[in-house]
């Protein structure tokens, strides 16, 4: 998805404190993640993917130097054809949210994972959010998603969700000597108030209900066995039979 403003906004200070965390992070989670595809839909100028082992690691957006050129909420792709989709704020800022989570559910083998990113509404970000959105400031424009809401739509959509990870305590400011005065917030909010972190990352894995396996009724077969005349069992079982005799 093409977010205006967002690429440049991770430039910045603040975007950078944010991106180096979600870095991190994502590359924990995808590096044990297996298969032949992923995509990274969105912020094609970050490789969100390297630390991943899948052969074929490819992005997808609404405009710029990717592979793939298409909307987020109508992915060019057949079902069950990606083992990995990693989404990176595209949620908050996307029209039809619902839609690009069907469309991931789709295109994903079972089994296969799909990470999101976003920012936390419950937190000193999401505060920062309701005062400065009124001006058409990026990234406070996005409609934050708040962790259990991202929860109850996978869970609707037949995913497995997995804990989700918080970071970015700090307060929203733009200067670098304050973000490093606050980078104790990092530490002390990671274990007091966890899940009040500005971003957050979480991963849901694509289950399907398997088939269950008819097999045979012996027993039957036996007790109609039993049931037949004699002339019947030696055509049937003539070892047996003969054995008997």
């Amino acid at each position: 998805m093409s977010i205006p403003g967002l690429s440049e906004w991770l430039e910045t200070p603040q975007g950078g404190y944010l991106l180096a965390w979600e870095q991190k992070q994502l590359d924990t989670v995808v590096a044990d993640i297996f298969g032949y595809h992923a995509l990274q839909l969105g912020l094609p100028g970050v490789d969100l993917l390297h630390a991943n082992r899948m052969p074929f690691r490819f992005a997808c957006n609404r405009a710029g130097r990717v592979a793939v050129v298409a909307a987020e909420d109508a992915l060019p792709f057949a079902s069950a054809s990606l083992d990995l989709v990693v989404l990176p704020h595209v949620l908050e800022f996307a029209a039809r949210p619902h839609q690009v989570l069907r469309e991931v559910e789709r295109v994903l083998v079972p089994e296969g994972s799909v990470v999101i990113c976003g920012f936390n509404p419950y937190s000193l970000w999401g505060l920062r959010r309701l005062a400065a959105r009124k001006r058409g400031e990026v990234p406070w424009t996005g409609q934050y998603l708040s962790v259990p809401r991202i929860r109850d739509w996978l869970t609707l959509l037949g995913f497995e969700t997995q804990a989700g990870r918080f970071g970015c305590y700090a307060p929203a400011v733009t200067s670098p000597k304050w973000l490093d005065r606050w980078r104790l917030m990092d530490r002390v909010g990671a274990r007091w108030w966890p899940v009040c972190g500005s971003v957050y990352v979480v991963q849901g894995i694509k289950r399907v209900q398997g088939t269950r396996v008819i097999m045979p009724n012996w027993n039957d077969g036996r007790a109609r066995s039993k049931r037949l005349s004699a002339v019947a069992q030696r055509e049937i079982h003539p070892r047996s039979t003969r054995n008997t005799q």
